[in-house]
């Protein structure tokens, strides 16, 4: 028999029960209080028939003698049995009559405790989260004009719950830091639970990871002294299973895997619990049956009293009346039930289309990510072969015209740009850019751009100003490499657009919150301008404006990614332009200002230690060109090089020679460089070993590192770089 069925006749009970109570004889207060008391208990054992009929047992003889105290608990109590079998909406109406009824009386206790029902209800239930904050408050209020230092808090519990449901982690934390001393000196063991498990919550939110890892450890601990099962269903499950969420972002995939296990465990007996809680609900149902056949008992006999007084004819009419409804409720409940299994069905096969589409759009995002990765992948390999030999012949033929070279490295290198602009666009539509926490200093950043787009400055006769404001803190702490993508594509794109003109760019401070500086940045020039009905275009992937009589170099995705970049920074970018008078861009980023954060960082940055001992070098490389190029570049440093051509031989190679560093290809045939990693980490061999390979570095990190690579080095590469990362790992190995 379906829940709502078991209401109903629980309301029939109720209903039937008072009228019956009503002619008996009056019970004492004293005696109704302990009803109440037993009605409480049933509750908690699961016996929802038992609770709910002490209740309106005692509702009934409150009613009677108009004792508002007794009718407001009562109602209340069955307000509790309404809302544990899920009937909610009745629930909401028997606590709305508890507080008009608590209203009429002095009792503030009993009226914290209605509005803190209401509010638990509003939340949890109805998830009407500003009704339940209203609740709450008033809970709050009362609780405080009566001193009730216990109410205080756990109402300023239930509102920071409250506030964190609701994203604003900013009201919430003002009521648990305001409890907080209170919970540690004076709290119960469930407001301890409770406590941890939101200060978790919290930190958890804001990325303070080990103080969110403390707090819900410290909540798990709490929970063994308690056997309340709110506590333990609702946050000794969630600490564990945030617990494992926060160990698998940090890679503990062990402590993931251990929290995990102990959370599903948990699950599964309160699961069987929960399955305990549905039996005796059908027992309930055996129960309200046998009361729904005593009930009809007495309307039988009551109808043959009637029978005695009145005409048969009327009987027999009203009998028939009856019997029409009855067939006519019937035929409703039929048409509905009807109804609502077609718009069931309809949901299902809809739902069913909705899911179908939506794996197929996961498909051909997954199909595109891999595409991009591998063209990208493939390009790399033969750029790095074409840009090192471009190199190497420019070295070999200094002082000689070298203008087809040079057109050939520029030409390469160009398309490398290409490359680089398509796979940062997909990372970002992916959602895969993480933006890093890095100390830096604005000024050396612009100026760092200003020398590397002094070249096409210098071509289009511009001039670059750099504007810095004084006020600006000399450290801040954010993705620098970000900023510097955006301020490139920015300030490159306005050198392009501008000839005999000049390139303003201005960073002032705006505003400061805490410990975030707003920082406001101007790229100002008086070039071409861009059109009114094209500046709603030029943010699109591939598209160029403007393009005339001259053509501007590039793919059309610098402002696309710029826009992107911007807001990863949560941030919005504004356009002001008039044709031939000029074009100013606009955005501002908040960046964090911490002496101490900045110190850390500073001390965390791996320091390049270059030596003057040769350095024996092994490269594993299965392309002829690029070994060719690989070998060159390590040799011109003054390094011994060797090179093999898969993974098998370098594994041979290493049982009898020793090297300071291995350069390892990933994509080898035979075995990958993952493999043969493994291999060598498996006979005890601890050479640093530096992934060389096409691939982006952030496609291979995970896996990389657990194989056992050391660092990764992507394809084309700086030398300097490469070999900043080679002394740095020997320097490491020899400390």
């Amino acid at each position: 028999m379906p829940r709502t069925k078991i209401i109903a006749q629980l309301f029939f009970l109720f209903f039937f029960q008072i009228a019956t109570y009503s002619q008996t004889e009056r019970i004492p207060n004293k005696q109704l209080e302990e009803m109440l008391v037993d009605a409480d208990n049933y509750l908690h054992k699961l016996e929802y028939d038992k609770s709910l009929a002490t209740s309106e047992k005692v509702l009934a003889q409150a009613l009677k003698t108009g004792n508002n105290v007794l009718i407001a608990k009562a109602c209340n109590q069955i307000g509790l049995s309404l809302r544990e079998n899920s009937d909610f909406n009745k629930s909401i109406q028997f606590y709305n009559k508890a507080l008009h009824y608590a209203d009429l009386t002095s009792n503030d206790i009993l009226k914290n405790r209605i509005n803190n029902n209401i509010g638990d209800l509003y939340i949890s239930e109805k998830t009407d989260l500003d009704k339940g904050i209203l609740y709450y408050k008033k809970a709050l209020f009362i609780a405080k004009q009566i001193g009730d230092s216990i109410a205080i808090a756990h109402t300023q519990l239930d509102l920071t719950k409250a506030y964190f449901k609701k994203k604003d982690y900013t009201g919430g934390i003002h009521y648990l830091n305001s409890v907080n001393n209170f919970i540690i000196n004076k709290g119960d063991f469930e407001s301890k639970i409770s406590s941890n498990f939101l200060y978790g919550t919290y930190y958890n939110h804001f990325n303070k990871i080990d103080l969110a890892l403390a707090s819900y450890e410290k909540a798990i601990e709490y929970g063994k002294f308690t056997k309340d099962e709110r506590f333990i269903k609702n946050e000794i499950i969630l600490s564990y299973k945030e617990l494992s969420n926060i160990y698998k972002k940090k890679g503990d995939y062990k402590n993931a895997l251990l929290f995990l296990k102990l959370r599903n465990d948990l699950s599964d007996r309160y699961n069987e619990q929960e399955n305990l809680r549905k039996a005796k609900l059908i027992g309930t149902q055996i129960k309200n049956d046998d009361y729904k056949r005593q009930i009809y008992k007495i309307k039988f006999e009551k109808e043959l009293q009637r029978r005695s007084l009145r005409k048969s004819k009327i009987v027999v009419g009203l009998f028939f009346a009856i019997f029409i409804i009855f067939i006519l409720l019937l035929f409703t409940l039929f048409r509905n039930i009807n109804f609502k299994k077609k718009t069931n069905d309809e949901l299902l096969k809809v739902n069913a289309d909705l899911k179908i589409a939506k794996e197929k759009a996961e498909e051909a995002s997954l199909l595109k990510t891999q595409f991009v990765s591998t063209i990208s992948h493939e390009l790399r390999t033969p750029l790095y072969g074409i840009i090192g030999i471009a190199n190497m012949l420019l070295d070999e033929n200094k002082g000689r015209d070298n203008s087809h070279l040079n057109s050939l490295k520029f030409s390469a290198r160009y398309l490398l740009s290409l490359v680089n602009d398509i796979f940062q666009i997909n990372k970002i539509d992916d959602k895969h850019v993480i933006l890093d926490r890095l100390t830096f200093n604005i000024s050396e950043e612009l100026d760092i751009v200003s020398n590397c787009l002094q070249y096409i400055a210098n071509k289009n006769e511009n001039s670059i100003f750099i504007d810095v404001d004084p006020a600006i803190p000399e450290n801040l702490i954010g993705d620098k490499l970000r900023l510097s993508q955006i301020l490139m594509n920015l300030v490159s794109n306005a050198l392009k657009f501008t000839k005999n003109g000049e390139v303003n760019v201005s960073v002032h401070l705006k505003n400061v919150v805490d410990k975030l500086h707003y920082l406001e940045f101007q790229i100002r020039d008086n070039g071409v301008g861009i059109a009114k009905s094209d500046q709603d275009k030029i943010y699109d992937k591939f598209v160029q404006v403007g393009r005339k009589e001259e053509d501007y170099h590039g793919t059309g995705l610098g402002l696309s990614i710029v826009k992107r970049l911007i807001g990863l920074f949560n941030s919005e970018i504004h356009l002001a332009s008039q044709i031939n008078k000029g074009t100013t861009f606009r955005f501002t980023i908040a960046f964090e200002v911490d002496s101490i954060k900045t110190e850390e960082i500073i001390n965390s940055i791996e320091v390049d230690m270059t030596t003057n001992n040769t350095i024996k070098v092994l490269v594993v490389e299965d392309n002829k060109i690029n070994q060719i190029v690989t070998k060159k570049i390590i040799e011109k440093n003054n390094y011994k090089c060797d090179v093999v051509n898969d993974g098998l031989l370098a594994i041979k190679k290493l049982e009898t020679e020793t090297y300071d560093v291995i350069l390892m290809d990933i994509n080898m045939p035979i075995i990958s460089g993952f493999e043969t990693t493994r291999r060598i980490r498996k006979k005890g061999i601890t050479t640093p070993i530096v992934a060389l390979t096409a691939f982006v570095k952030e496609e291979i990190a995970e896996e990389a590192f657990s194989s056992g690579m050391n660092d990764i080095v992507s394809k084309p590469f700086e030398p300097i770089k490469l070999f900043q990362i080679i002394n740095s790992q020997v320097y490491k190995t020899k400390a």
